[in-house]
């Protein structure tokens, strides 16, 4: 690594809930603060080593539309992955990127990520060490709780972001991957699904249920048959944990997620397996949800054929 004093980028456009993540916080449950971290945690390693950093490197987090980036500085190489739509600009062209391809960057290029394409999140990683702040081991913003670096908050319009050291290595990669959609979300029952009707957990895992607008990094609201309740609709706070899965007063099914809040009051009928998690995170409002019930030998297994289809994809770079 080469130490760097004037390596910025500016921002021209912030774009939609950018924000700086990285693996996120462990072991702090108990104080009430969650794992936060990139939502698309496959997608997230990729960047990184496609930019020939380390796995757990900050990197920026769009949703929908991305930032428009204004770079100064010494030759840098950057990545975008996910399923997104953004160009180059170099002196007087423009040239549309590919995601899952490294490129190198020089002074005065422009980076623009217009947006996603049938999913929320994507990653911009850039081979070199952004200047930033660590809570609790992590860079993560949670912008609910104002945890993380930039102060807890996303970035903005005419922000700076600037660079500390800068990759040596500017050799330029890629990786033949495409993200694929799930037929089924498959999850583990619930500690709270006896409160459940048998009608009521026979539409959970029968029925179709769509994404709603109300979705954010804290947690997804879906919308569709009222999932009856026979003993509380509400409860003594519980602990929660991501992708546990609760059903509110009005009989609708909600899915915490990275940013969630660590206890609630709400019965939980069930929790997303995490090999799942990746997936379910990258369903934009509107589309369509189904559930599918397996045990918990099964949701381990599946971990680990996740665990290893993801390190061979990253061997692979």
């Amino acid at each position: 690594m080469t130490i760097q004093n004037e390596n910025f980028f500016k921002i021209i456009r912030a774009g939609i809930n950018t924000t700086f993540q990285d693996l996120g916080r462990k072991n702090l449950y108990h104080i009430g603060i969650p794992f936060s971290g990139a939502m698309d945690n496959r997608n997230y390693l990729i960047s990184n080593k496609l930019v020939n950093n380390n796995l757990d490197s900050p990197v920026l987090e769009f949703a929908y539309q991305g930032p428009l980036l204004k770079y100064y500085g010494d030759k840098i190489v950057i990545s975008i992955t996910g399923d997104v739509n953004f160009e180059i600009k170099k002196s007087s062209k423009t040239f549309i990127g590919n995601c899952y391809e490294s490129y190198i960057i020089e002074d005065q290029d422009e980076i623009n990520i217009l947006s996603t394409k049938k999913s929320v999140y994507g990653y911009f990683s850039v081979g070199a060490q952004f200047d930033l702040e660590f809570y609790w081991g992590s860079c993560s913003t949670n912008t609910k709780a104002k945890i993380g670096s930039n102060d807890g908050n996303k970035l903005i319009d005419g922000q700076k972001i600037k660079l500390k050291k800068t990759n040596d290595d500017l050799t330029k990669k890629n990786l033949d991957y495409i993200n694929s959609s799930i037929e089924k979300i498959r999850v583990l029952k619930g500690t709270n699904y006896d409160y459940f009707s048998e009608k009521g957990k026979k539409s959970f895992f029968e029925k179709e249920f769509l994404v709603s607008k109300l979705t954010d990094r804290m947690g997804m609201r879906l919308e569709g048959a009222t999932i009856e309740n026979i003993f509380d609709t509400n409860i003594k706070s519980e602990g929660l944990v991501k992708g546990v899965i609760q059903i509110t007063s009005d009989g609708n099914p909600i899915i915490m997620l990275s940013d969630h809040g660590t206890i609630g009051g709400y019965p939980k009928i069930g929790v997303v397996i995490s090999a799942d998690y990746d997936k379910l995170v990258q369903l934009f409002p509107g589309s369509k949800i189904k559930f599918q019930e397996i045990e918990l030998s099964d949701a381990e297994t599946l971990f680990k054929m996740y665990e290893m289809e993801t390190q061979k994809l990253i061997s692979q770079i």
